[in-house]
């Protein structure tokens, strides 16, 4: 049986561009990972992917998150980001269960973040409440914007490393 990791690696480029965007939206990141395939083995994978990541940069990090639907827009999600959608529903799984006020101020918050910084509030929603998201929207409202994009630049790198465990587990 072909492991995830053998498909990726004997992938066609556009296969593999596909699956990486799949997993971080950075052109510039995904073809790092291409010109490094193939992978050894899970921990290469990953180590090249955060080797990569570090060499990008601010415009990189913008474009990644263009790739990503705001916390809780779950209609876009299905819209947009129809080859993400599974993932970004299970990573958002604790906005299914808020209540409509927090839905709200999340949707709010969402708009005075991107109004004030230029680009959507990232964070790794894996695991968190919608008020738990919504109390982190809250607390970086407050930050440079300098500061502000390396926190959601990071935040990416979770996301990243998150999807492409998700990615050899398919």
């Amino acid at each position: 049986m072909t492991t995830a990791l053998e498909r990726l690696n004997t992938a066609t480029t556009e296969e593999a561009t596909q699956a990486l965007t799949r997993c971080c939206g950075s052109t510039r990141w995904v073809q790092a990972m291409l010109a490094v395939r193939p992978f050894r083995d899970a921990e290469h994978l990953f180590a090249e992917a955060t080797d990569a990541w570090a060499r990008t940069g601010p415009e990189d990090w913008k474009e990644a998150f263009t790739h990503h639907p705001r916390i809780g827009d779950v209609s876009k999600l299905r819209e947009k980001f129809a080859a993400t959608a599974q993932w970004s529903s299970q990573e958002q799984q604790g906005v299914a269960a808020a209540d409509e006020r927090v839905l709200e101020a999340l949707a709010q918050g969402n708009r005075d973040y991107e109004a004030r910084y230029g680009f959507i509030f990232l964070v790794c929603a894996t695991g968190k409440s919608a008020a738990q998201m919504l109390a982190l929207l809250q607390g970086r409202m407050d930050h440079a914007p300098d500061a502000e994009l390396r926190i959601a630049a990071g935040e990416q790198a979770k996301i990243t490393r998150i999807r492409l465990e998700k990615l050899l587990a398919s």
